[in-house]
């Protein structure tokens, strides 16, 4: 496993990280005792990022990586955390929260749950409004002085906010979406991002499996999941978007790739400072994400990938409306 510095100011850490959310939440079922043989797996290939959200589940992915981290294998781990987004019993969202006496709230019972004494990365899963964003970074500043958090990350912000939290302390990195039909962050976001030295870490590389090849027009969604709701999964918006998939399924051909290896190798492609974070539930998808860092692509190579899912070509946004509303990355830089 290639290992490089997350950002200037960050630990090292392996070019493919584990999204451990859908083991938890938002895909519908997923077998435990296969998400922790997973979570083995990626450890032993040498992937060191395991990320997951303190609302994942309620609670329940920190306790399951509890669990998977258990006879030594914390230290082996970079436990990235986002928190700060409030949840109804009945799953609902409630809003966010990043108010000095919650993130220290949060923080507690996150630790507590995954029995250790620090995290390594820790984030607020989205701006909140009401909150300045040097009151959040200046609280994280001090946990970090406590020796609770090693480094600060964000979620989900733009270039502005980005600038005003690297004014405060050095963020290690932004997670944020991106991938072949998820390319916004290109025009403002990243060049904010690398001119402070930030990585980005990237969710949603398969876009939620609509672009990994084994997504078909008439899959069902189990209950509780998310892509039930989600725009590009919708009626003719899928029919289109599954298009763009069979186009690139013809180019993943000639590498002799699947299609999620050759989407996953276009955002590792994309520079030494981005870092995607696959979402597998199973060692089988794990393997399969694994084998792009195997699969060089040339410039040639780009280029038939870009020509297949050119920028702008999906239809539907990458979230509902009203959780459109809640991401500072999708409001205009000033």
């Amino acid at each position: 496993m290639i290992l490089s510095t997350l950002g200037t100011k960050g630990p090292l850490v392996s070019r493919l990280g584990l999204g451990c959310m859908g083991m938890s939440d938002f895909y519908g079922p997923a077998d435990r005792r296969e998400s922790i043989a997973t979570i083995h797996e990626a450890l032993e290939a040498g992937i060191n990022i395991l990320d997951t959200g303190d609302f994942y589940g309620m609670g329940d992915n920190e306790m399951l990586l509890r669990e998977a981290l258990a006879d030594g294998k914390r230290e082996r781990a970079l436990i990235s955390v986002k928190f700060g987004a409030l949840r109804g019993p009945d799953g609902g969202w409630l809003g966010y929260d990043s108010r000095p006496v919650a993130i220290k709230n949060f923080l507690s019972y996150t630790l507590k749950r995954l029995g250790t004494d620090y995290i390594d990365i820790y984030r607020p899963a989205r701006v909140d409004p009401a909150v300045p964003i040097e009151d959040t970074i200046g609280t994280l500043a001090e946990l970090i002085q406590a020796g609770y958090i090693r480094h600060i990350g964000l979620s989900e912000a733009g270039a502005d906010t980005i600038r005003r939290a690297a004014a405060v302390h050095p963020i290690v990195d932004l997670q944020i979406e991106y991938s072949l039909i998820s390319r916004g962050i290109e025009a403002a976001i990243l060049p904010t991002c690398r001119e402070l030295g930030i990585a980005v870490t990237a969710y949603g590389v398969l876009s939620r499996g609509l672009i990994s090849g084994h997504w078909f027009k008439d899959r069902s969604t189990a209950k509780g999941d998310f892509r039930a709701f989600s725009p590009r999964f919708q009626a003719e918006n899928l029919d289109h978007n599954l298009a763009l998939v069979d186009a690139l399924r013809n180019v993943a051909a000639t590498k002799g790739a699947s299609v999620a290896q050759i989407a996953i190798g276009w955002v590792l492609a994309r520079g030494d400072d981005i870092f995607p974070l696959i979402g597998a539930r199973s060692r089988d998808r794990l393997t399969e994400a694994l084998g792009a860092l195997d699969i060089p692509l040339s410039a040639e190579d780009i280029a038939a990938i870009e020509g297949a899912v050119p920028m702008g070509a999906a239809v539907g946004e990458r979230y509902p409306q009203h959780q459109m509303t809640h991401l500072d990355s999708e409001r205009p830089a000033r």
